[in-house]
């Protein structure tokens, strides 16, 4: 079985400048991540970059992160194609986005869009031998009032993978999207690793006094995010059900989130990270 490698994000506009610093500190891969537009970077010219960056290292890119509504926007179905057609230019097989929404309404009504819309997309991927991966985020929606991902509920994501049947649609998926849903991520995890491409690293820590005091609607945030080793969930526990799956993707941590080690303590919270999950896959 192939090595489930860990790696990090990073926002693809500051790659290059990332990057020969971070290759230094054990980091195996890398996720670029360009969120709601690529600004000023063209795909082909990063690719380009970063294959001489990372030439001779063993270090590779795990996904590029377009992350759009391409049911809203017919322009981000437009960059997820650029994705898609860039991809094998990193290295890659995999693009992870979002699922989008009908911004402002209800998760059933956006599957009739989705069908449509990731129909097209994924037999676009399927031509080019690439996996599309949708993550497990609510970016601040719920079920009747969704912004731009209705892919965050495994309830979605029966009426999404009904909507659209292919091996090639599937999931990027993290224990702290789940936790802050207040679902369990390991038994969540257990029945869907099959659907699993890709995995985000990123943990969270539920204060289950405060919201037994003061419920999740209190404007308290009781389920902050974490990095993965200052987290609730045991990633030894994540590991196995993913090697039991079969499971040859990776793990990027997902950094700029816990709300303890944050800026001059980032890359401490983030290297301590890497060598917690290093230790809980079972090492080197």
């Amino acid at each position: 079985m192939k090595q489930i490698h860990i790696g990090t994000c990073l926002p693809g506009y500051l790659a290059m400048k990332w990057m020969p610093v971070l290759k230094e500190k054990g980091f195996e891969c890398f996720e670029l991540n360009f969120h709601m537009s690529y600004g000023d970077t063209v795909l082909e010219e990063l690719a380009a970059k970063v294959k001489e960056e990372l030439d001779g290292t063993g270090i590779r890119i795990a996904a590029i992160g377009a992350y759009r509504n391409p049911l809203m926007y017919e322009s981000h179905v437009e960059d997820l194609k650029k994705a898609i057609d860039a991809a094998h230019l990193f290295g890659t097989n995999l693009v992870a986005t979002f699922a989008g929404a009908i911004e402002g309404r209800s998760v059933e009504e956006a599957i009739p869009v989705f069908g449509k819309v990731f129909g097209e997309l994924v037999r676009y991927a399927e031509d080019k031998g690439v996996k599309i991966a949708i993550e497990n985020c609510p970016m601040d929606g719920s079920w009747n009032h969704n912004t731009c991902n209705i892919g965050y509920s495994p309830r979605a994501w029966e009426m999404m993978f009904n909507a659209v049947n292919s091996d090639s649609l599937g999931l990027e998926w993290e224990p702290a999207h789940a936790m802050t849903q207040l679902i369990d991520p390991i038994p969540e995890l257990r029945k869907w690793a099959g659907k699993v491409f890709h995995v985000h690293g990123k943990d969270s820590s539920i204060d289950w006094d405060g919201i037994r005091h003061e419920g999740i609607l209190c404007g308290k945030n009781f389920m902050p995010n974490r990095t993965p080793g200052f987290g609730d969930t045991n990633w030894r526990d994540v590991f196995t059900i993913l090697r039991n799956a079969g499971y040859e993707g990776d793990v990027c941590i997902e950094g700029f989130h816990d709300y303890v080690y944050r800026d001059e303590w980032e890359m401490t919270g983030q290297i301590h990270s890497l060598n917690y999950l290093k230790w809980a896959r079972g090492g080197e």
